[in-house]
């Protein structure tokens, strides 16, 4: 695998569909062909790949995955992934879009991507892709023509195949359902935020702050929906970003400190070793022993 300094971020606006094109959405199929970027990079968005035939392989922060068709490969926005060189994908159907443009139909949807997106490589059974496949090829049918109601109709197949991705009995996760309730939008609205602003707001009164709520009900309503403090989500992307450069980039400790906010290198390999239970350096090394 390759390590770059900088690890690309494609937008998905920037797919090339001509006259077809819709804002936040790009889908397509792919016949007889190897992966199309054998380069580390990140989607603007979220990705379904629906494998139909062949083998994939992509490591994913940091960790590889190798699916036999058929399969689904989930990946959620600013996952750095690379594909295999050794993929012999013969078919596959992918959906690229961004959480605005499904929620554009659907609010409450935001409230369990996490968790179906959770699990990024899931092998799944014929019926299983057959079920997957009948919502994939309407939105394929659908996304071919330019005609009234037409990204509506997108919007409610994706909706409707998201959530079939999150029913599959490979995820046994139990997420939220989707229920507009007071915690629930908070919980959503922290997501949101953290994900945005973790680098520069470290503090859960930070996010408190732009919720108008206190510390402690923040702290408290987060926990009650998954399980961890507010302030263990926000620890948690801040070492999984570390973790991302570290691994992909040849970014130093000390760059990578300064990247994430922190004091000085000397804070940043503390708080590294006390969430990982290893030195920044000493997990570069050892994770690319590992895959390299």
């Amino acid at each position: 695998m390759k390590n770059n300094v900088l690890i690309p971020v494609y937008d998905i606006n920037k797919h090339d569909a001509g006259n077809l094109a819709i804002d936040g959405f790009a889908v397509g199929r792919s016949l007889n062909m190897p992966a199309h970027n054998n380069e580390p990079h990140r989607h603007t968005g979220f990705t379904i790949t629906l494998l139909l035939s062949g083998q994939l392989t992509q490591y994913i922060d940091f960790e590889k995955h190798t699916v036999s068709a058929p399969a689904v490969i989930l990946l959620a926005p600013d996952q750095v992934h690379q594909h295999g060189e050794e993929d012999t994908i013969s078919e596959s159907v992918y959906i690229h879009f961004d959480k605005d443009f499904l929620l554009a139909e659907s609010q409450g949807m935001m409230n369990c991507w996490a968790c179906i997106f959770y699990k990024r490589a899931i092998p799944v059974k014929a019926a299983q892709m057959q079920e997957l496949m009948n919502f994939a090829g309407l939105i394929l049918k659908e996304y071919a023509n330019v005609r009234p109601l037409r990204e509506s109709i997108i919007r409610n197949l994706l909706n409707a195949l998201v959530m079939a991705c999150g029913r599959l009995p490979q995820h046994n996760i139990a997420y939220m359902q989707l229920v507009d309730s007071a915690q629930n939008r908070m919980v959503r609205q922290f997501n949101e935020l953290s994900d945005q602003h973790f680098r520069d707001k470290t503090q859960v009164s930070n996010y408190a702050e732009l919720l108008f709520v206190t510390p402690g009900h923040l702290n408290d309503t987060i926990k009650s929906a998954v399980g961890k403090t507010a302030k263990q989500v926000i620890d948690e992307k801040r070492i999984m970003e570390a973790k991302r450069l570290l691994f992909w980039g040849e970014h130093s400790v000390k760059e990578i400190a300064w990247k994430l906010n922190f004091e000085d290198d000397a804070y940043f390999n503390r708080f590294f070793k006390k969430h990982t239970g290893q030195t920044p350096a000493l997990f570069q090394r050892s994770i690319r022993e590992k895959y390299n």
